[in-house]
């Protein structure tokens, strides 16, 4: 984009798509990048046919998941959101923080309750983000649940992060990984998900792979 060449979701889709084959990574579908209005979709996916084109002053939101093309890798899914433009507007910066406190409100949750040895349930892991979400009046808006098992396959059979789509209350045990997503969902406008992935020793420490965690929207034209 700096050099003024013409770019979409799709482009970033298959840029994203070649990384991983070049560093010997493989995936169940292509990754996704969804700009404004589309990112407040949390389905939306663009293809060949349909997409958005890319510019200066857009919100762009990418979701990609990969795993090492080996016996027993496990995948690792993260997003992450950035602004096409030097600094980042207000409004977008008002509901990262939201969404970014929510899944740290979780992941808090996590750790504290894991270091006084007690029990955790999927659906009170997805309250903890929840919780937040709501006191900070965009309950409405986040329309999915907090997280999903995560093991050799994307979605895993361990205990899902969640107490809307379902009420799991599966105990989240020692050796297992999963998500952490919170989103709010503007439709029409523009959508924020910050995802990380947790994994629960044996030890019952908790551990986040893919450290550093987004604090804030990223200014991608400075």
């Amino acid at each position: 984009m700096k050099r003024g060449e013409p770019l979409n979701e799709y482009d970033v889709q298959q840029f994203m798509a070649g990384r991983f084959q070049d560093n010997g990574l493989v995936t169940m579908e292509a990754p996704n990048c969804s700009v404004n209005a589309n990112s407040g979709n949390p389905h939306y996916e663009p293809t060949k046919d349909v997409h958005t084109d890319i510019k200066a002053g857009d919100f762009v939101l990418l979701d990609l998941w990969a795993k090492k093309n080996k016996p027993g890798a496990t995948y690792n899914d993260i997003t992450w959101v950035g602004y096409l433009g030097s600094s980042v507007p207000e409004k977008y910066v008002k509901i990262f923080e939201v969404v970014r406190d929510a899944r740290d409100a979780a992941l808090n949750f996590l750790k504290k309750s894991f270091s006084e040895r007690k029990s955790v349930r999927g659906c009170d892991v997805d309250d903890a983000a929840r919780r937040l979400i709501t006191e900070r009046g965009y309950g409405e808006y986040f329309i999915h649940r907090t997280g999903h098992s995560i093991t050799e396959d994307l979605h895993g059979s361990g205990a899902n992060m969640d107490n809307l789509e379902t009420r799991d209350e599966r105990a989240v045990i020692p050796e297992t990984g999963f998500s952490i997503e919170p989103g709010i969902y503007l439709m029409g406008e523009f959508g924020i998900r910050s995802e990380i992935n947790v994994y629960v020793s044996k030890d019952y420490e908790v551990i986040v792979p893919g450290e550093p965690r987004q604090q804030e929207v990223l200014a991608l034209l400075k």
